[in-house]
């Protein structure tokens, strides 16, 4: 095989299976090339993602090392990816009152999902989890990607439990927004007690369904050990949780005088 098709058929496999460890052995014994070779293919294929801001190669060494592609995203392609998304919030005809912005095309757009999944991906590629969790139904989306890109199962919290997802646990919670109580459930057997889970979701303004999964979770013994939302609104300035990273901040809806600010959050970037 030429050494230009074999990189290229590294760089799928690698690339369609990320935070998923192979040996060297099995590149190796499927190109029919030695550990010299493997490394210079690797070592091309990490000079590829990093000029295209995608990812890293990471190589472990020992008994349960392996290769891994480690998903994530430039700095120039995640404030390219804000610009666009402030830029498509901000048109007027996105109010809804109340403070709220339709966002449920920019939450399923698959292309504004990938770049946000791989901020995400790429912040918490060190944090130690066993799920990636999120809320019905918005969020979903993001969550899944960002599961697929750190290899971890998704967990989605229901607001009302089903009958077939079997015995539940559920819990009220009082909503950041109106403080009213709304209801959240989730499967027994979808976790384990005693893990650690990234939680994703799309939008917060008080807090009230982030700390509802946490204090969730929280049944199980299960510690959220990072947080990520798509957009956050500034006020108010006080939320029912800490520690979450965001890509937007919503400064501002004015609906009487139709003025949306929108800015970067800053922190996203490694």
């Amino acid at each position: 095989m030429k050494k230009n098709k074999r990189i290229g058929m590294l760089l799928d496999e690698l690339t369609s299976n990320p935070n998923r460890s192979f040996s060297s052995k099995h590149f190796c014994d499927k190109y029919g090339i030695a550990k010299s070779s493997l490394s210079e293919d690797i070592r091309l294929v990490n000079e590829i993602l990093g000029e295209n801001g995608s990812g890293r190669i990471q190589s472990v060494s020992g008994a349960g090392g392996g290769i891994k592609y480690i998903p994530g995203i430039s700095n120039e392609r995640a404030a390219a990816l804000q610009q666009d998304l402030i830029e498509a919030l901000s048109d007027k005809s996105r109010m809804l009152g109340g403070g709220f912005l339709y966002t449920s095309d920019i939450m399923f757009d698959g292309h504004f999902v990938e770049d946000m999944a791989r901020i995400f991906a790429g912040r918490f590629a060190e944090t130690p989890a066993d799920y990636v969790v999120t809320v019905e139904t918005k969020g979903i989306a993001l969550a899944a990607r960002v599961a697929f890109l750190l290899d971890l199962p998704l967990v989605v919290i229901r607001r009302e439990a089903r009958y077939s997802e079997g015995s539940t646990v559920s819990i009220n919670y009082f909503s950041g927004a109106a403080e009213h109580i709304q209801k959240m459930s989730i499967a027994k057997r979808a976790v384990e007690p005693g893990s650690k889970a990234i939680v994703i979701d799309d939008f917060m303004r008080g807090g009230g369904s982030l700390k509802g999964i946490r204090d969730i979770l929280g049944e199980f013994d299960i510690m959220t050990v990072a947080t990520g939302v798509a957009l956050v609104a500034r006020e108010p300035e006080r939320k029912k949780v800490s520690d979450y990273l965001p890509i937007l901040i919503i400064e501002e809806i004015d609906e009487e005088n139709g003025i949306i600010r929108i800015s970067a959050n800053p922190e996203i970037f490694l």
